[in-house]
């Protein structure tokens, strides 16, 4: 590890320690030649696939768009911060857990809206009626008679 002060390439390792969360461990280092300390960050690195666009292009997979895209749905929505957290986390890893090196943004969406549906059935069809670009009123109407209970006795 080089050194951040002076650049000096050897630095030993005083101290080690997993991070609070878990997620990483911590070390404390010290500068051969200039004896300064530091701290670095040693963590694992997931790799997610590439997302394809519609129109083609690709771009690295990015949570916050899929975490800014489920909380507009669920805005004014009684679910929690947690519940959306781990929704997120599981859609990554089913990500994580695909061959593919890229996948297509719908499948994404896809996702997001099987997710959303567990969690709310409100923000499942406010996603779903932006991300399915409905043409008419029916299309529209089918998706919320899917949704119905299918048995309405008493009411």
């Amino acid at each position: 590890m080089r050194c951040p002060f002076c650049n000096h390439d050897n630095t030993t390792v005083i101290d080690s320690r997993v991070s609070e969360a878990g997620d990483a461990v911590r070390r404390r280092r010290r500068c051969e030649a200039c004896d300064r300390r530091f701290t670095t960050y040693e963590r694992s690195e997931l790799a997610l696939p590439a997302v394809v666009k519609k129109n083609g292009s690709r771009e690295d997979y990015d949570s916050s768009k899929v975490r800014d895209s489920m909380r507009l749905a669920l805005r004014k929505r009684p679910v929690p911060a947690e519940a959306v957290e781990e929704a997120i986390a599981r859609i990554e890893e089913k990500l994580i857990a695909s061959p593919e090196r890229e996948i297509g943004s719908d499948r994404v969406g896809e996702l997001v809206m099987r997710e959303l549906k567990r969690l709310d059935k409100i923000a499942y069809i406010r996603f779903a009626s932006v991300y399915k670009s409905f043409e008419d009123v029916s299309e529209f109407t089918d998706m919320l008679q899917e949704l119905a209970p299918r048995n309405r006795r008493g009411k």
